[in-house]
């Protein structure tokens, strides 16, 4: 296995900048392996419910994690908070630029709430940081007040657009923590949920803290070296109850689908998991996906090669033939693991 096998062009303009309205306005290319290929709208996703599914949601909340500070010099630092380390939400890893020269203890400020941070030091996984928010005991207020909503960066358009903040978060999002959102989910709608629950399917909510690690491209040329950070995933009992019991499971993004194949691989319902699917993954839950058109050279297409092997080539070539737009406001495919 090699990182080129995982490569394709993607040009500038097939990104997507703006979300579709409503989210479900958004295409859905659903794949039915030597059958082809259905071009339709997300709304239609309700046509490929059968009785007995369930489909599974991460209803994590994404937080205003980015925060824009200043060092005593009125040099300019950038804190993306990752994940709290404590209970009091006072001490996160996070990611820091420029991190290289600052000091052990050295408090950084927003320059228009006064809020601040410290810088604590390096943490124990390579490329973070270790700091500490300095709020009065409700982390959230303070996010609210000094932070902005992390998009990510090649949303160059989205940044001033109103309403972007909601729209990076899915309609039944709940507990606030994570840096970035699960962007299959960002296409459903309460009338969608409602209408493939109408039709004899179950709705279940898992939770994976969603960490910008998740979507870093890989940097070894054998993919395999490539170490992935741990993520805090959760799945209750009576959601595992309903997944081995499903006629099919259709996990709705690829965060949905490491929660549940970590708690099945780990025996575990919840904890943190640095599960790695690729190529010759036993999977032993997940049937159908519905996500997003991912980056090249990320673990995220090694995860789709993994579910649907090698024509997925043939599904994201039929994508840019066909103008739909990728990554986290662009349109979604539904893929068949079991499709012939």
């Amino acid at each position: 296995m090699q990182l080129s096998d995982f490569d394709y062009e993607l040009p500038a303009a097939r990104i997507a900048q703006t979300p579709a309205e409503p989210r479900d306005a958004a295409r859905l290319l659903v794949d039915r392996g030597s059958a082809g290929i259905d071009h339709r709208q997300v709304r239609d996703l309700v046509d490929y419910i059968e009785p007995g599914d369930v489909i599974v949601v991460n209803d994590t909340k994404v937080i205003p994690a980015r925060l824009a500070l200043q060092r005593s010099t009125g040099a300019q630092v950038e804190v993306l908070l990752l994940e709290a380390l404590d209970p009091e939400s006072r001490r996160w890893t996070a990611l820091v630029r420029p991190g290289g020269r600052l000091r052990t203890g050295e408090v950084l400020r927003h320059h228009d709430s006064g809020c601040e941070v410290v810088f604590v030091g390096r943490s124990d996984d390579e490329g973070s940081f270790i700091v500490e928010l300095a709020h009065d005991g409700d982390a959230l207020k303070f996010l609210e007040r000094s932070g902005q909503i992390p998009l990510p960066p090649y949303l160059t358009a989205a940044k001033n657009a109103e309403g972007t903040n909601d729209r990076y978060q899915t309609v039944y999002a709940r507990r606030p923590a994570s840096a970035a959102a699960p962007t299959a989910g960002l296409h459903l709608t309460h009338d969608l949920l409602e209408a493939v629950q109408a039709k004899g399917a179950r709705l279940a909510r898992v939770e994976l803290v969603v960490g910008v690690d998740t979507f870093r491209p890989i940097t070894e040329d054998d993919p395999l070296l490539h170490r992935m950070h741990s993520e805090y995933y959760s799945v209750s009992a009576e959601v595992m109850d309903q997944v081995l019991k499903a006629e099919r499971v259709l996990a709705v993004g690829t965060t949905a689908v490491r929660s549940l194949e970590s708690a099945v691989h780990f025996d575990a319902l919840s904890g943190r998991t640095k599960l790695f699917i690729h190529r010759g993954f036993d999977w032993k839950v997940v049937d159908l996906m519905m996500t997003n058109f991912h980056l090249p050279r990320t673990t995220l297409l090694l995860m789709i090669d993994a579910f649907i092997g090698p024509r997925w080539r043939t599904i994201y070539q039929a994508a840019l033939d066909h103008e739909y737009r990728f990554l986290s406001f662009g349109d979604a495919m539904l893929l068949d693991r079991h499709a012939l």
